[in-house]
């Protein structure tokens, strides 16, 4: 054999090494798991469509969903119908609110560590004096699209995912309590809870959670990235459905949007709207109208639930 002879065989040998190594490469490459995938943008103009749902359900029996009212029982049946035909697993749960029937709706979405539930919740109720369109036809509309949008996306979660839209939540988070009364020793298998109520005031703020760490900084995180700033909730604690799974040791998160008390001249500069003005002027009033919504706030609000179910259940 040549010295020429021999230097051919061992380039030859060297590349086809190369491209073996290169063949070995690609192919655990296109087995290895595929990175998360980002939340969709949720278009606000379903959220709205669901708004004027409930508007036109409340117009239809008597101006208000309360408790214990028809507009509340077709509320629940309107979410209900969207979330079965989406492929969810839907239940209505019954309880007693003050004498009277109440309902919650949860829905299941299927797969996922059932042992490590992801929920998120708002309530669906008004109270009798009004449509509650803000308070909290949004925040129940909200987490509807996110819902729709999980089915959409065919989204596999390494967590189970649960949605609830809770009733009496006016009377006292009546409904929530009777939820997480009847988890009993299943309680340890929710992973957290999310809270939307009242996300989309007309004259907003950015209201975020700060009863669990890392709650808190997964929907922090997102607004920073928007470049908006946020302020600690500090005026809604114990005054919403979170209250109940919080006191039963689950870890809760949440946002809102501000009620009735007045937007300071600090708040006014970082979040724009009207200084010494309520967040929401209508709040518990006949006027929490769908004229009564800030659209942007609604968007991004909802774009943010999506950002943390998608996170929190990777």
């Amino acid at each position: 054999m040549t010295r020429s002879t021999r230097i051919r065989r061992i380039v030859l040998a060297s590349g086809a090494v190369t491209a073996l190594a290169a063949t070995l490469f690609t192919t655990a490459g296109a087995h290895a798991d595929p990175a998360p995938k980002a939340a969709p943008d949720i278009d606000v103009k379903a959220v709205k469509a669901d708004l004027d749902k409930l508007q036109s359900i409340a117009d239809d029996n008597g101006g208000n969903r309360a408790h214990g009212k028809p507009g509340y029982k077709a509320s629940v049946d309107f979410i209900k119908e969207k979330l079965d035909k989406a492929g969810f697993t839907t239940k209505i749960q019954e309880f007693d609110g003050g004498g009277t029937k109440g309902y919650n709706l949860v829905a299941d979405w299927p797969g996922g560590d059932e042992s490590k539930t992801v929920m998120a919740g708002a309530h669906l109720d008004s109270v009798p004096a009004g449509p509650g369109i803000n308070d909290n036809g949004s925040g129940s509309s909200g987490i509807l699209e996110v819902a729709l949008a999980v089915a959409k996306s065919d989204l596999k979660p390494t967590k189970h995912l649960r949605f609830g839209w809770w009733g009496d939540e006016e009377d006292g988070m009546v409904g929530s309590q009777a939820y997480v009364d009847k988890l009993g020793a299943d309680k340890s298998k929710i992973d957290s809870y999310l809270n939307f109520d009242m996300i989309g005031s007309p004259n907003p703020g950015y209201y975020v959670y700060d009863d669990d760490t890392r709650l808190e900084k997964v929907l922090k995180d997102y607004y920073t990235k928007k470049n908006i700033t946020t302020e600690k909730d500090t005026e809604g604690d114990g005054r919403s459905d979170h209250a109940s799974f919080k006191d039963a040791g689950i870890p809760v998160g949440g946002f809102f949007s501000g009620a009735d008390y007045k937007k300071t001249e600090e708040q006014a500069k970082n979040w724009g709207g009207e200084a010494g003005k309520a967040f929401d002027a209508c709040y518990h009033q006949a006027c929490d109208t769908t004229k009564n919504i800030d659209e942007k706030s609604l968007d991004t609000n909802t774009d943010a639930i999506a950002h943390a179910i998608w996170e929190l259940s990777s």
